[in-house]
């Protein structure tokens, strides 16, 4: 999750982010956590979930709770489209059977409190970790299972078009530093990991900004190079996409339109989890 993110945007819309080091804590339950890893991990991991609600009382949880349990199917699973699945509306709303422990930190605890609303109406992180045996058995009946293979490292090569002009998603450009930060949050979101190439791979790939970019090749077996094109149309308005992979020697195209680059990344990274989990093609 984005610490940048605006107050009106984290009560409209929840973020997500696996657990990270918490420090203030407003349970009895305290979690741990473990490094990301974009190759063999502790997949105790894939079952906790972070989402930012209003308040810590009754009012959220059941929100949070069934949200965080969505994540964690996907995550485990390898299967984004879990999350829009109507069978899982049903276990959501008795998603309080599967957690083991939940715990909360008040984003704003560096803010002196002046009201009631100040108290009830902050934002706070809850983390929600579930029974690992039983999120198992909810997949199984879903027609699921656990993905314990090894997770890509995603490497997007991309020509963005916004409102700073057009140039290459590098490594070093300072026009991309916030939408960098934004895809490594996201990627963070499924316990991947991603690397952006350097100016001088830009280079040597033959990529420039004249055209769609090819994909490239690497000498890195998990890596999963997703080539594209990301740009601002005032007329819809948003971010357009559209994306190319090859994996395991197969070629893979898809897109979206009409959202923030958030989103657009979101939808590269869930694109690349699904074809790397054996579950098929991104969309």
């Amino acid at each position: 999750m984005m610490r940048r993110q605006a107050m009106a945007e984290w009560q409209s819309r929840p973020r997500w982010r696996p657990l990270a080091l918490l420090s203030v804590m407003l349970s009895v339950v305290v979690v741990a956590t473990a490094p990301r890893s974009g190759g063999a991990q502790d997949t105790s991991n894939l079952y906790q979930a972070t989402i930012t609600v209003t308040g810590y009382d009754m009012r959220s949880r059941p929100y949070g709770f069934a949200q965080t349990l969505r994540a964690v199917l996907v995550n485990v699973s390898g299967e984004p489209r879990l999350r829009d699945d109507p069978r899982v509306s049903a276990l959501a709303a008795h998603a309080d059977a599967l957690v083991a422990s939940f715990s909360y930190v008040d984003l704003d605890a560096a803010n002196k409190i002046h009201d009631d609303q100040g108290t009830y109406d902050r934002p706070y992180d809850l983390t929600v970790k579930f029974v690992p045996a039983l999120i198992d058995k909810a997949l199984a009946d879903l027609g699921e299972r656990p993905w314990r293979g090894t997770r890509p490292v995603v490497v997007p090569v991309l020509v963005v078009r916004g409102f700073a002009g057009s140039y290459l998603l590098s490594a070093e450009n300072p026009a991309g530093a916030e939408q960098r930060q934004a895809f490594t949050d996201v990627a963070g979101d499924f316990y991947m990991n991603v690397r952006f190439p350097t100016a001088a791979q830009f280079t040597a790939w033959g990529i420039g900004m004249g055209r769609f970019p090819s994909l490239p090749t690497t000498a890195a077996t998990n890596d999963a190079l997703v080539a594209g094109t990301l740009e601002f149309q005032e007329s819809l308005p948003g971010w357009v996409g559209s994306w190319r992979m090859r994996w395991r020697g197969v070629e893979y195209a898809w897109g979206v339109k009409g959202v923030n680059y958030d989103a657009a990344f979101r939808d590269i990274v869930r694109g690349v989890l699904r074809v790397a989990s054996g579950h098929g093609a991104p969309n």
